[in-house]
């Protein structure tokens, strides 16, 4: 979401679309971003603008300005006390509004000021934890969670894996397009070689289904679909964890098999937690901060756990290190130095 912050602005063609947010909607395909990055960027130019049309006096973006951009970001903060992650993220918005869309680079964008990032200890289970937690996941989600923790991918990168890319041979998992774009390759764990062959064979059966009923074949990237028309309906492009049931594209329209949606682990991991009792918020991003944990307190080196989370800068990694030393008890609490009677 922060592409829009580059000092180069890369030459796009005239938009197409007459209506502002169909506008939005055509850069940020063209630009390649997300879907969820184009349903927020949506979602905030549609708030900004009804905001300030709620005294019934409508106004197009193009004719305001500075003033109405911080009008509206200090309501964020002071009325609606969103998270500064939040008010970033709103800012991000306007800004690829203004920019992208209306082609106003203007001074005053830069000088609009941005809430300070917090840094946050991330919330990390132990070993035993991890253990008793995955112990009351079962079926696919049960599949899905340990190879989470085993591998330490995001959830949107486990979902989005296809067949082609779990290698049992060389024991590896190659992520495509990661956050920032970026593949990197993972170990496949051992423990999970034979969960994932049935998990194949249970998403083999869904996919010799749907081309028996000469359904469309999964989604595939960019322009694979006009280069390689059938490349969606074969088995090597098929998801790992495909969805039991049919769901439109919003992009296209198109009727077709979705990988399983993300609220799916989240209910079970939760329902997991409560019954392991851990009074702590654990969410499915909690598997990969303890999978980085684990590795660097089994000695493994911080440059090849960064890798293996796909980070770009090691100092994003070394948050975990902070993990370490506050619960290792290598420094001493004075108090556990007093001489009591």
């Amino acid at each position: 979401m922060n592409r829009y912050n580059k000092t180069e602005k890369a030459a796009a063609p005239p938009l197409q679309s007459i209506r502002l947010l169909d506008q939005v909607r055509e850069r940020i395909r063209y630009l390649h971003y997300s879907l969820q990055t184009e349903k927020v960027y949506l979602y905030w130019a549609r708030f900004f603008i009804r905001w300030h049309g709620r005294t019934g006096q409508m106004r197009h973006p193009r004719d305001m300005g500075k003033a109405e951009v911080e009008a509206f970001l200090t309501m964020l903060a002071n009325e609606r006390q969103v998270a500064p992650a939040t008010h970033r993220q709103a800012l991000n918005a306007l800004l690829f509004l203004y920019r992208q869309v209306l082609d106003q680079d203007l001074p005053w964008l830069q000088s609009i000021g941005r809430p300070p990032e917090r840094k946050r200890i991330p919330v990390v289970l132990t070993v035993a934890e991890v253990q008793s937690v995955l112990a009351l996941v079962d079926g696919v989600e049960g599949v899905l969670a340990r190879l989470l923790y085993g591998t330490g991918m995001r959830l949107a990168e486990g979902l989005s894996l296809r067949v082609k890319d779990v290698d049992f041979e060389r024991q590896v998992i190659v992520v495509r397009s990661g956050k920032g774009d970026k593949d990197r390759v993972v170990m496949l764990p051992r423990v999970l070689v034979l969960p994932l062959r049935d998990q194949l064979a249970r998403s083999r059966a869904l996919w010799a289904a749907d081309r028996a009923a000469e359904r469309s074949g999964v989604y595939s990237p960019h322009a694979l679909d006009a280069k390689y028309p059938r490349a969606g309906q074969t088995w090597a492009w098929h998801w790992v964890f495909p969805s039991p049931g049919l769901s439109m594209d919003p992009r296209t329209g198109v009727e077709r098999r979705h990988h399983l949606f993300e609220e799916r682990l989240g209910r079970q991991l939760k329902k997991a937690v409560g019954q392991a009792e851990i009074a702590r918020h654990v969410t499915v991003h909690t598997l990969r901060h303890s999978f980085a944990t684990h590795l660097l307190q089994s000695g493994t080196d911080i440059r090849t756990v960064q890798a293996l989370l796909g980070h770009s800068d090691v100092s994003t990694t070394m948050i975990y290190t902070h993990v370490i030393k506050a619960g290792s008890g290598a420094t001493q609490s004075p108090l556990d130095a007093l001489v009591t009677q």
